[in-house]
């Protein structure tokens, strides 16, 4: 999954990171043959790069960055109580990331743009990811809510 730059910083190694929009970070290096990364050496190479996409291994894997931490929660919804919002496709915020928990039934959880439909349960909880559409659909008597994670505040 692509993500843009949004940002840079050095590891304590003082190697350069690139910040993506998910949360995520990833090394940036210039280490030819293999990996030509001229822009990433110099602060104006670096500033040139910011909006562009890199491919964020994390975010395939739908794992949420390191160090987030839950912000807010939904109240629990029921397959009578479910907003319509939640039904049709939508998307949280940049580096918002959400985890669907179902307490008690199923729910059908739909992220069409890569082909996913997952069966969530009481032993299978959902994990989103942030400005990947995505919808719900009731398969019975369910009920869930909706965690949000973000980076701690500094």
């Amino acid at each position: 999954m692509d993500r843009p730059i949004v940002g840079f910083h050095q590891d304590a190694a003082g190697e350069w990171l690139a910040a993506l929009s998910c949360g995520h970070e990833q090394h940036v290096r210039h280490q030819p043959p293999f990996t030509l990364r001229p822009w990433a050496v110099s602060d104006e190479g670096r500033a040139s790069k910011l909006g562009a996409l890199l491919p964020c291994t994390g975010c395939d894997r739908r794992e949420r960055p390191k160090g987030y931490v839950a912000q807010r929660r939904t109240p629990e919804f029921t397959e009578s109580t479910t907003p319509r919002g939640l039904l049709a496709d939508h998307t949280t915020q940049p580096a918002v990331w959400g985890r669907i928990v179902v307490l008690e039934g199923a729910l059908e959880y739909h992220i069409p743009s890569i082909g996913v439909t997952e069966l969530l349960s009481p032993e299978r909880e959902g994990s989103v990811v942030p400005e990947l559409p995505h919808h719900l659909v009731h398969t019975g008597s369910v009920r869930f809510f909706v965690e949000f994670f973000r980076a701690p505040a500094p």
